[in-house]
Parts: C-alpha cells; sequence; structure tokens
C-alpha cells in the first residue's frame, strides 16, 4: 500500500501489556520521523488504554489529527476478566487487594441477572485513580499524593454485555465478558460495580480492547515490529501543502 503520513494517515495499533498511550504515540512518531527524515511530526491517538490494557489504539498523523475526536465517539469492545470476591483501589492490578469477600453464595443465575442491570444508559462513576480531570489536575495524580478525590457519575451506555467464561470454584473466582460501550465507559469501573451487584467485591484482571468503531484487534499492527512494517510500505514524502 502507499502511504501519505504527512498528508495524514489513520493506523490502528495493537497496544502491549505495560505501555502507555503515550508511548505507543512516541514510538510511532520516531519511527516515522527517522523513516520520513525529519525532526518533528504530528502524532496523536484517539482514546486512552490503561498501561495494564491491551488492544486497539487508533493512531493518527499529519492532517488526520484532526480527525481524533471523530474516533473517540466511536462504539468500543472489550473482552474483561474479573476477580471475585476481592477488591483493589484501583479496581484492577495497579494496587494490592484491600479487602475480601464471600463468594460462596454466587452462582451462574446471579451472575447473568446482575450483568443485565448494566445493559442501557446507565450512570456509572469513574476510577479514582483515572485521567479524570479535577480542578485542573488528573484525579490519579491526586489520588497518588494521597487526597480525596471525589468524582461525579457520569451518563454513559452499555449496549452489549456476554458470559464468555466463568469459574466459580477455588480461591480466584472469576468471570470473562465481552463489553460493548460508548465513549467515556471505564470497564474497571463496570467491575467494582458488578461486584456490589453481587454482594461481594470485583476487580479487572485482564483487559483487552478488541474493536474501536470498524477498526478491530485483527487489523492492528504490533507496534514492536513498525519499523519493519514500515520499511515494506510504498511511503509518499513530499511536504505539506
Amino acid at each position: 500500500m502507499t502511504y501519505n503520513f504527512k498528508d495524514g494517515e489513520v493506523l490502528c495499533f495493537n497496544k502491549p501489556l505495560g505501555w502507555t498511550s503515550f508511548k505507543v504515540v512516541g514510538h510511532v512518531r520516531y519511527h516515522l520521523c527517522r523513516r520520513l527524515h525529519i525532526k518533528k511530526f504530528k502524532v496523536g491517538h484517539a482514546g486512552t488504554l490503561d498501561p495494564l490494557a491491551t488492544g486497539v489504539i487508533i493512531v493518527c498523523t499529519g492532517k488526520a489529527t484532526k480527525r481524533i475526536e471523530e474516533f473517540q465517539m466511536h462504539t468500543k469492545e472489550y473482552v474483561a476478566t474479573i476477580r471475585l470476591g476481592a477488591t483493589t483501589p484501583s479496581f484492577d492490578l495497579e494496587h494490592e487487594i484491600d479487602a475480601h469477600y464471600p463468594t460462596e453464595h454466587i452462582t451462574l443465575e446471579l451472575i447473568n441477572k446482575a450483568l443485565e442491570q448494566f445493559v442501557g444508559k446507565i450512570q456509572q462513576v469513574p476510577p479514582t485513580f483515572s485521567a479524570c480531570n479535577v480542578n485542573g489536575k488528573r484525579a490519579y495524580e491526586l489520588a497518588r499524593s494521597g487526597k480525596d478525590v471525589e468524582l461525579k457519575a457520569k451518563e454513559i451506555e452499555i449496549k452489549e454485555i456476554e458470559l464468555l467464561e466463568h469459574n466459580l470454584t477455588g480461591d480466584c473466582p472469576y468471570i470473562k465478558i465481552r463489553v460493548v460501550c460508548s465513549k467515556g465507559t471505564y470497564i474497571r469501573s463496570l467491575a467494582r460495580d458488578l461486584g456490589v451487584a453481587l454482594h461481594s467485591g470485583a476487580h479487572l484482571t485482564a483487559l483487552e480492547r478488541t474493536r474501536v468503531g470498524d477498526f478491530r484487534i485483527t487489523d492492528c499492527i504490533d507496534p514492536l515490529k513498525f519499523k519493519d512494517w514500515l520499511e515494506n510500505q510504498t511511503i509518499i514524502e513530499e511536504q505539506e501543502n
């Protein structure tokens, strides 16, 4: 294929575990600058993924960065693994477990009924450890400095929830679900709220974003192979008008 990155291209990457969204952008910018023999280049992403999440992240270059807001509004799909019976302050594995709860009463029927409660337009409180803006600062910055953070509930829409897998035995009972949702949905908050709905506790142990709009995980480039991928593409290198 032929690409004109300066004029504007839209690419999707499979963000590796542990990488920030900013690191993906920086990695792409670095290799594009080397390939195009330039020092500066406009590159941005359309929708943050937590470092502990993997999956689809859309990266726009050049004039296509004007489309970032458009892509941010697209419906997203996730596959989430949620441990039952334990909570963490961040609702995921960023922090250690801070409390344990009974799970003996949890049945498949109870899980399915609880999941049904979250389908549709609902009010959701974002995690304290999140990038939400609080008086000009990120909520996670305030939380990590030990300050109390109060976040207001926001309306989000969960269009589909599907139970893919469950194991209610052993010391670490869990479920795996597929979620199709709107912009602004925090799957970590969904895990927290699901634990409450099950009269227990829960937190996220794995998260993969499998789709953003029409961009699917199967379409994604591995960032670690981006340099090699670039070498195999035909690239137009003239300057923007």
